[in-house]
């Protein structure tokens, strides 16, 4: 009986795969070498790999998770389709107005405004107007948008957002709008500010629309050429693909929301950090997902990450609900640079899959952390089980002839120097997450992972005086994991101002059941049970005169003024930890409501320790000669195999732990021991 389920994350560097039997909950990896030129050329290839390893048919897998870039990499790479824009008359420059904000980083007079994702000439203006509240002030005028439509045909434009004023309350005329270009433009993709994002601020909920409809082809190309690959394969299983949000939904419905899937590739990483944390009996950890381009770092507290909906991608603001996650460009793949005068710079320009460090011999020439982790001793002759082998004198020459002779220095200094300044790098943004916003990183656990997340994680937690590190058992490919325990998600959000301390209870339960039946309706269009779903009531709330909210649960119970006081209380307690004061006696304004949708998916066994190794001594395969920070030079160090690892095994560093995923370097000054789950914990000895 087919019981397999699939997950696949496509990274700039490798493509991650796992495949879990539910039955017995058997477990196999693998990763492949993305494909920058055809993302889904690597997709195949994983799953064609992993179903020979595990011996498996294509007809045994029930269900596909997948998380994707490809939306992400559209924004990011300025490479989003063609695209116009219906808005009301009067409103054509909201987008080029903004927020007149300049980012705080960088040089403020160098600053250039960036070039919004449509620009004025691809934007038409509709006679129509609703008022605040929705009331029609002036009907659309059906011929004014017909027309519109038709220029925007004869321009060629493949895809079209409508953004009316006060939409999010009365969505009746952008339907209008798209029932006209469903008859004028039936080819054209077609994205409504009142389903992205019905809530107010027009710049906001402008931007998310356009940038839906900017990436919403790309998205549907690729996922429409995955299904029409996998159908040709044999496998028929659902796809369901990673939200930024932290859980999954179809193709079907992530192709009309693209958008909400940009920025979702480190968010499945979290989830299994999360997974991990909860079985090794931490609740407060800092997850750390290096790979070989970048490290998203987020901080969990109580097992909830935090989530914003104030995120950027790119230059451009994004205010749907996001995994609170901070990516700098820092991985295996960095490129080091000698830059005049004498100065050593790392990153965040990255070899990537293509070509690769300097080691993988596919014809990079610069010197990458890949290359200098090589020479240092730290990494194996090889990687991904001989799959990949290592070339340590190339990487040599390269750090020779491009960083240590330009700037004085010996080959060991170098390596050593790119690893530090990558560390330090890396180091900066966790304090970002957690110093930065009121949290002491002493108090956290780091959860390290990706491929190189355990090579740096000691020294990070030298650093940052983090107590101890948790190293999950596949650390290589635990974003998989992480998309094989999440549920199916979707967010629903309508503004609904009110003033306090007296709220209109009949209005707020209004919207409350529209919401909801809006999200079971997706839920019975997701095929989910009844006994799986499940709904989330919260509300938007923020101090009068404030520009901004704070998100807090709705208690449970039968809506009452009485329960309305339940929620104001937990927005002033809120609000007193994110900024250390509160206003008990200043009135609070109920701004949006909001629903979480989940539909519960069944859970993956965790995957358990094989280990053939009773003893330490079985389960050493010998020694390297690795360069440590403590030791200023290079010291024989012991290396023990990762699946000979015993639950209760324990050594002091300082160590290497190789496996196919990844490599652990057990700094000295460490303690390494493996918990029953399999996971290495990393304690610092004080």
């Amino acid at each position: 009986m087919a019981s397999c389920t699939l997950a696949v994350d496509v990274g700039g560097t490798f493509t991650d795969v796992t495949l879990a039997d539910v039955a017995t909950g058997n477990t196999w990896i693998a990763k492949t070498p993305s494909t920058p030129q055809d993302l889904s050329v690597g997709f195949m290839t994983s799953i064609d790999k992993i179903l020979t390893l595990a011996g498996r048919d294509p007809a045994d897998i029930v269900r596909i998770f997948h998380g994707t870039t490809t939306a992400t990499n559209a924004i990011l790479e300025g490479k989003t389709a063609p695209m116009g824009l219906l808005t009301t008359r009067g409103f054509k420059y909201v987008l080029e107005i903004g927020r007149h904000d300049i980012p705080r980083e960088g040089n403020l007079y160098g600053w250039i405004k960036p070039t919004r994702p449509v620009t004025p000439d691809r934007i038409f203006e509709v006679t129509e107007r609703l008022d605040v509240n929705g009331q029609v002030l002036i009907p659309l005028d059906e011929e004014d948008c017909r027309a519109a439509v038709r220029r925007l045909k004869r321009l060629g434009l493949p895809s079209i957002a409508v953004v009316f004023l006060h939409a999010y309350v009365n969505p009746a005329h952008e339907q209008q709008a798209m029932r006209i270009i469903t008859q004028e433009y039936p080819e054209a993709a077609v994205s409504l500010s009142s389903e992205v994002l019905p809530q107010f601020r027009e710049f906001e909920r402008s931007m998310a629309t356009v940038l839906n409809a900017a990436v919403m082809p790309h998205v549907s190309r690729y996922l429409t050429m995955l299904r029409g690959n996998l159908d040709r394969q044999g496998i028929a299983a659902p796809l369901l693909i990673m939200k930024s949000n932290g859980g999954v939904t179809s193709a079907e419905t992530a192709a009309r929301q693209a958008i909400h899937t940009a920025l979702s590739g480190p968010a499945a990483g979290v989830i299994g950090a999360v997974s991990v944390a909860q079985s090794a009996g931490f609740s407060n950890i800092i997850s750390i997902d290096v790979g070989g381009t970048s490290a998203d770092i987020c901080l969990v507290r109580e097992h909830r990450p935090e989530i914003t909906k104030d995120a950027k991608i790119g230059p451009f603001p994004l205010k749907i609900p996001i995994i609170d996650i901070n990516t700098i460009g820092a991985g295996g793949g960095s490129i080091a640079m000698a830059m005049s005068p004498g100065r050593l710079e790392v990153g965040p320009r990255s070899a990537g899959a293509e070509p690769g460090p300097v080691c993988y011999g596919r014809g990079g020439e610069e010197p990458t952390v890949t290359d200098a982790h090589l020479f240092l001793g730290r990494l194996p002759p090889s990687l991904l089980g001989g799959e990949i082998p290592l070339d340590r004198d190339a990487a040599q020459r390269a750090i020779w002839e491009r960083i240590a002779r330009p700037l004085g220095l010996d080959l060991a200094e170098a390596a050593a120097g790119i690893v530090e300044i990558i560390n330090h790098n890396m180091a900066r943004a966790i304090r970002t997450v957690s110093i930065g916003r009121g949290h002491d990183p002493r108090q956290f656990v780091l959860v390290a992972f990706g491929g190189a997340g355990p090579l740096h994680a000691c020294r990070l937690a030298e650093l940052l005086d983090i107590p101890a590190v948790v190293v999950p058992l596949t650390p290589g490919v635990l974003s998989t994991y992480g998309l094989l325990s999440t549920d199916l998600k979707n967010d629903y959000v309508q503004t609904c101002y009110q003033e306090g301390p007296h709220y209109d209870l009949a209005r707020i339960e209004a919207v409350y059941a529209e919401l909801e039946a809006q999200a079971r309706e997706w839920l019975r269009a997701e095929h989910v049970p009844l006994d799986a779903q499940r709904l989330m009531r919260a509300a938007d709330l923020r101090y009068a005169h404030q520009s901004f909210e704070l998100t807090c649960a709705m208690p449970d119970g039968p809506m009452s003024q009485a329960r309305l006081q339940q929620l104001v209380t937990a927005f002033h307690r809120e609000h007193q930890r994110l900024y250390t004061y509160d206003l008990p006696n200043a009135p609070v304004e109920l701004v949006n409501l909001r629903i979480t949708a989940l539909g519960l998916l069944p859970r993956l066994r965790a995957p358990s320790l094989m280990a053939s190794a009773l003893d330490l001594k079985d389960a050493a395969v010998g020694t390297r000669r690795v360069y440590f920070e403590q030791t200023r030079g290079f010291i024989d160090t012991p290396c023990f195999a990762r699946d000979r690892l015993a639950p209760g095994t324990a050594f002091d560093g300082p160590a290497i732990v190789d496996q196919d995923d990844t490599t652990t370097v057990v700094f000295p000054g460490f303690r390494a021991r493996v918990d029953g789950a399999g996971h290495l914990i990393l304690e610092r000895q004080r």
